[in-house]
């Protein structure tokens, strides 16, 4: 792949992408910018193992898990409320909220699963290639995810 494909798939992916981590970082725009910026150098430096654009949903899924695993930095939603700057005042009014909330409270990986079965349009094979599990391994936790996010939402 050139520099010039490289530059135009991250054209087409890139904001797609942010959306895809700032949903799994559950709206911490800061680690998710940081996350995606980490995660694109690291596409670039591995131009020569490109597959597809699930390689680099994989790639960035690979990122937050490592990141989470030194810290997670989830800042509790009143500290959130409180805070001024306006990139964040767009974040409050975000259309589903309710819907932010509970995934906020689901396991990383099922969050994972929701996320790109929902908000990507992945399959169970190609969300299997991306986080590195078993179809099976996928189905359950979309499973369990739909049941948890629906128990959560009813409560709503």
């Amino acid at each position: 792949m050139t520099r010039e494909q490289f530059i135009e798939i991250i054209n087409t992916e890139q904001e797609a992408l942010r959306r895809f981590l700032l949903a799994l970082c559950c709206g911490n725009r800061d680690e998710a910018d940081d996350i995606a910026q980490d995660a694109l150098v690291k596409a670039y430096l591995s131009l020569s193992k490109y597959e597809g654009t699930t390689w680099l949903y994989r790639i960035a899924y690979n990122m937050f898990i490592d990141t989470n695993r030194c810290r997670r930095t989830m800042q509790p939603l009143d500290a959130l409320e409180k805070r001024e700057d306006s990139s964040f005042a767009a974040d409050r009014e975000f259309r589903y909220q309710a819907l932010y909330i509970a995934l906020e409270q689901l396991p990383s990986k099922e969050r994972t699963a929701i996320l790109l079965f929902y908000l990507k349009g992945y399959s169970i094979r190609e969300i299997a290639d991306i986080v590195n599990v078993t179809e099976d391994a996928v189905k359950k936790q979309l499973s369990r995810g739909r049941d948890k996010l629906k128990t959560l939402l009813k409560n709503e």
